[in-house]
């Protein structure tokens, strides 16, 4: 489990998060939300070590964060960030075989079952036959299949993606998520991912996190969190929920700022006043 209570961030002047707390499940996907500017991809840093909260304290399978060496750490704490490197010369093969540079000395080179666990890898995401081509040569969905390839190759015991679907186009961006939940609960591992789109994260997240302005808004259940009153408060916009085959889903009613009836969304009201 990832336990985080009392987190905050800050730059320069202008606080984004502050009293953050959150706990994940073993095998669930726990989603964070929010507007832009809200913290999500802080608040993953912060969970992951990238950056270090001034106030209160991450725990790791019970240890505090600050205290595992980098390799422990790496060991615990699979991470897919947006940044990807496009341009690498690598194989397939050799960028998920980096996966097990935290299970390996300064000097040690990859043996036979570090070659096993990383075709191992490839194959549950469904990206073995990937394995010999240029990862700069894939499309955008193959090259997030490899990524959490690479990730699961660490045998890490959590999961941490910052929006993996990131310029995805519909069917990539079920692809990735789906495969991920399945991941996830088929493995028993952890995982903490964060998303934009509010339907995906109904559809694949167990679990979510609502940042608003300062910090946590919601909490809870994804049927919990995605509530229409709590999300328009956040959001500023119209949103009534629906069930299709029950799936959640969410309508959303932009306000038209021309039409003289509309009121202003409260931010635009403060800025004006």
């Amino acid at each position: 489990m990832i336990v985080a209570d009392d987190l905050s961030w800050s730059y320069g002047e202008q606080q984004v998060l502050s009293a953050v707390a959150l706990a994940t499940r073993p095998g669930r996907v726990l989603g964070l939300i929010g507007p832009n500017g809200s913290g999500k991809t802080t608040l993953l840093r912060l969970l992951y070590g990238a950056l270090s909260s001034p106030s209160g304290v991450v725990l790791v399978d019970g240890d505090p964060l600050r205290s595992l060496r980098p390799r422990e750490a790496a060991r615990r704490l699979a991470v897919v960030v947006q940044e990807a490197p496009g341009e690498s010369p690598l194989t397939v093969a050799e960028m998920v075989l980096l996966g097990r540079t935290p299970h390996l000395s300064t000097f040690q080179r990859a043996n036979a079952e570090d070659h096993d666990v990383a075709a191992d890898a490839l194959r549950r995401v469904g990206a073995l036959h990937l394995a010999d081509r240029a990862f700069a040569g894939l499309s955008g969905g193959e090259r997030q299949r490899v990524l959490i390839a690479r990730a699961l190759t660490q045998r890490a015991t959590h999961l941490l993606l910052d929006e993996p679907t990131n310029h995805l186009d519909i069917r990539y961006q079920h692809e990735v998520l789906g495969l991920l939940a399945h991941l996830v609960r088929d493995l028993g591992t952890t995982s903490v991912v964060v998303l934009h789109d509010l339907n995906l994260a109904a559809r694949y997240c167990d679990d979510l996190v609502l940042l608003g302005p300062g910090g946590v808004a919601a909490s809870g259940t994804t049927a919990d969190v995605l509530d229409p009153d709590v999300l328009e408060s956040v959001y500023e916009i119209g949103v009534r929920r629906v069930e299709h085959d029950g799936q959640l889903h969410l309508l959303f009613s932009p306000s038209d700022p021309s039409h003289p009836s509309v009121a202003r969304p409260r931010a635009i009201q403060e800025a004006l006043s």
